[in-house]
């Protein structure tokens, strides 16, 4: 009777150990099963987000500065253009050559040729370009004389940049950037009176 009574007892600390065993086992495989699900919603939420890369002229300092006047308008100058191409992607962008435009009313006056190349993932790649603009393609009915009198010339920059994203060394995507942005030039100082790009 005494050893019936300590085997029914070793038989139920063997119950017990069991269902400790597989509770231990569900709360591993749920874990890790949650743990697996971030996981995939990280990656197709964070990482396989494929962004367009953001592609602009940053400012910049006027080496040189010819203007006329309203009676006879015309302009030439030359500067340092900073192009900047900001990749906030989880992998490199590689992108075809292209050129940024210089136009002053809707004119181009001066034209910049950016290489093939690639942006580094999370890496803003810089190029700094040698700009010469002049004013002689304008027609002569343009804005040009008005603004010189109040002193102030207004450029825009225009390009579109290809290229494909490439995530994990094998999800890749064509992304194409725009480039639009608009500069004020001040006459007297010779300087970047403002500039934004959108």
């Amino acid at each position: 009777m005494l050893f019936y009574r300590k085997d029914q007892e070793s038989h139920q600390l063997t119950d017990e150990e069991r269902r400790k065993k597989r509770m231990k086992w569900t709360i591993g495989i749920t874990a890790f099963l949650i743990f697996q699900v971030a996981v995939v919603l990280f990656f197709v939420l964070v990482i396989m987000k494929f962004k367009s890369p953001k592609f602009r002229v940053g400012e910049f300092d006027i080496q040189s500065l010819n203007a006329g006047t309203q009676a006879s308008p015309s302009f030439d100058m030359t500067f340092v253009a900073p192009i900047r191409i900001k990749n906030t992607n989880w992998g490199p962008f590689k992108y075809d050559a292209t050129t940024v435009n210089f136009v002053y009313g809707g004119v181009q006056v001066g034209e910049v040729a950016i290489p093939k190349s690639k942006a580094n993932f999370k890496s803003t790649k810089k190029i700094d370009a040698n700009v010469t603009l002049n004013s002689m393609n304008l027609l002569s009915g343009s804005t040009l004389g008005s603004e010189l009198s109040l002193g102030v010339i207004t450029l825009n920059s225009q390009g579109e940049l290809k290229g494909k994203v490439t995530v994990m060394f094998m999800f890749k995507k064509n992304k194409t950037s725009q480039m639009n942005c608009t500069m004020a030039i001040d006459v007297s100082t010779k300087a970047l009176k403002s500039l934004s790009c959108r």
